[in-house]
C-alpha cells in the first residue's frame, strides 16, 4: 500500500508505504489498519484547511487522496462512482480520477522495472521480504530525486481499463458531498477540453 506524490510534483516518489499485509486481505482493510489510513479516517493527518478549487471563489474543498473502487469513500479520500451506465458528469469524474491515479500506477511500474526482484516471487521469508520491498522503495525515491523525471520511464506502464463494479459505497455523507462537488467542478470551472471526446 502506498501514497505517491501529486500530479503537480510528478516525481513518482512514494510519500508513505505500508508493507507486510497478507495478500488475502482487501485493500480497504489494509488501508484502514495502516498508520496513514488510521490517521486519515480519524482526521489526525494534519491536512491543510479546505481551500477553494482553482477558478472558484466559494465552497472550499478539503484536500484529498485518491483511490480506486476498493477504498471506502471519505471526505479526504475520493473513489470512482460505481456501476455502469453512468451519466456524463459521473463518467467525466471517473475519467479525471483515473488520470490522476495513473501517477500511482506508473510509480509502481517504475519501481518494479528498476528493481527487477519485484517481478517474481521473492524466495526469502516474509520478514526479510518486507525489508527488501522497503529498501527498494527508499532506493526508488533516492534515484528519482537524484535523476529527476524521465518520460521514457512511464512509457512501458499502461493504465489498464478500470472496471467499476456495483458494490455499495459504505460512504459517509461528507464523502458523497465532496465527490459530488468535485464532479460538478470538473463539469464547470475545472473543465478541460480533453475530457469530452473520451467519455462520449
Amino acid at each position: 500500500m502506498a501514497v505517491v506524490d501529486s500530479e503537480y510534483l510528478a516525481e513518482y516518489c512514494f510519500i508513505h508505504i505500508d508493507v507486510g499485509a497478507y495478500g488475502r486481505e482487501g485493500d480497504s482493510t489494509v488501508f484502514k489498519e495502516c498508520p496513514f489510513g488510521k490517521k486519515l479516517y480519524t482526521e489526525q493527518l494534519g491536512l491543510p484547511a479546505p481551500k477553494p478549487l482553482p477558478n472558484t471563489q466559494d465552497k472550499p474543498q478539503p484536500f484529498v487522496v485518491i483511490g480506486d473502487e476498493a477504498f471506502g469513500l471519505h471526505k479526504n479520500l475520493l473513489r470512482p462512482f460505481p456501476g455502469r451506465g453512468l451519466d456524463q458528469r459521473k463518467r467525466i469524474f471517473n475519467y479525471r480520477l483515473s488520470r490522476a491515479r495513473r501517477y500511482v500506477e506508473c510509480a509502481f511500474g517504475i519501481l518494479a522495472n528498476k528493481w527487477r526482484v519485484l517481478h517474481t516471487p521473492i524466495q526469502v521469508g516474509p520478514d526479510f521480504t518486507d525489508k527488501i520491498v522497503k529498501a527498494c522503495c527508499v532506493l526508488h525515491n533516492y534515484v528519482r530525486s537524484r535523476d529527476g523525471f524521465n518520460f521514457e520511464h512511464t512509457l512501458s506502464n499502461t493504465l489498464e481499463e478500470i472496471e467499476f463494479n456495483r458494490r455499495g459505497t459504505g460512504a459517509r455523507t461528507q464523502g458523497i458531498d465532496v465527490r459530488d462537488d468535485f464532479a460538478d467542478y470538473f463539469m464547470e470551472a475545472g473543465s478541460v477540453p480533453f475530457q469530452y471526446p473520451i467519455v462520449q
